[in-house]
């Protein structure tokens, strides 16, 4: 797969798609096939294959995980996309593999095939319903149409971590600082399009002290923000009375977590705030894009345990806890 310019490109809330698709049996028209679009970020993807020759795995943790190949020396789990959207592919002698990398981890997922890529601005991504989203089991985290078609954005991050469930995180600091952000009240302000990942990071900033709202994508963190901006003006205060820290993924409808960066940065009062961005695509072939957008830290969702140290740090430098 050809990489194009969007990787060197920082803050523009757009996005480049693979588009891809599922087929299955109708259910309704027997004989026939049914067809369902979906996508996901270019900048997860590694590259595009045949179905491959696989080995079993012992005691695979879930019906979906085919087997595992052999790519260039590294050893790769292929994972079925179709049980976890509720469909059972057909005609595999023409499926394509996707093979991904995301949270520091290479995975490999199965589609019926795949058929361009799309660069678009996360402004025509909409976030799905909440109807939508029970329906698809909260593994859908954004809705486009793309000439015509309806493509649903897949939570991949929610189905490896579902494959791969991890202990409780551990944030490694000590009750008196927990104490001392609790007797300053520190607010943060968190925007992430997984249902899951908020509540993650929810739960690890509220068990430590911090007080936090949280949005689904970063206009709606935005627009929040812009709102304390008016309500510190008006009362003379300064905008850390309001909220200390803006803590953003990148890959989000609406607003990426780039150009929420970067709006931040250029406003006159937010930009004192410190960002951290938290994603599941900082690589080292992306780092670049937060840096040239103003982000004062970066962390890979694979490491959520320094997360709060890293708040920490952060709010250290200006904000002393």
């Amino acid at each position: 797969m050809q990489q194009t310019n969007i990787l060197l490109e920082s803050g523009t809330n757009e996005l480049e798609v693979v588009e891809f698709f599922i087929d299955e049996d109708s259910a309704t028209d027997p004989g026939t096939v049914s067809r369902t679009y979906y996508g996901m970020n270019v900048a997860k993807v590694l590259e595009i294959i045949r179905l491959p020759a696989l080995t079993d795995l012992p005691d695979a943790s879930h019906p979906s995980v085919m087997g595992a190949f052999d790519l260039r020396t590294e050893i790769i789990p292929l994972i079925n996309l179709g049980p976890w959207v509720g469909k059972k592919l057909v005609n595999l002698n023409g499926a394509k593999v996707i093979v991904t990398e995301f949270n520091e981890v290479i995975t490999a997922f199965l589609v019926s095939g795949v058929t361009r890529i799309y660069r678009i601005g996360w402004a025509e991504v909409k976030a799905p319903s909440l109807q939508i989203s029970a329906l698809a089991s909260n593994s859908v985290t954004g809705i486009v149409k793309l000439d015509g078609k309806i493509v649903f954005i897949l939570d991949l991050e929610k189905i490896v971590a579902a494959l791969n469930p991890e202990n409780n995180i551990q944030s490694n600091i000590t009750q008196e600082t927990v104490k001392q952000i609790e007797k300053r009240a520190l607010k943060a302000v968190i925007a992430d399009d997984s249902a899951m990942v908020r509540n993650m990071l929810f739960n690890l900033l509220t068990e430590n002290g911090f007080i936090v709202n949280q949005f689904m994508n970063g206009q709606a963190a935005w627009n929040h923000l812009g709102e304390l901006r008016d309500a510190a003006a008006k009362n003379n205060r300064p905008i850390t009375d309001y909220v200390n820290v803006v803590i953003s993924d990148i890959e989000m409808p609406a607003m990426d977590g780039h150009h929420l960066t970067k709006r931040i940065k250029d406003d006159p009062v937010l930009r004192v705030l410190p960002v951290l961005l938290c994603s599941s695509i900082i690589t080292e072939s992306l780092y670049h894009k937060g840096v040239a957008v103003g982000a004062d830290d970066q962390l890979s969702k694979a490491n959520l345990d320094k997360l709060v140290p890293k708040v920490i740090a952060l709010l250290g430098s200006g904000q002393a806890v």
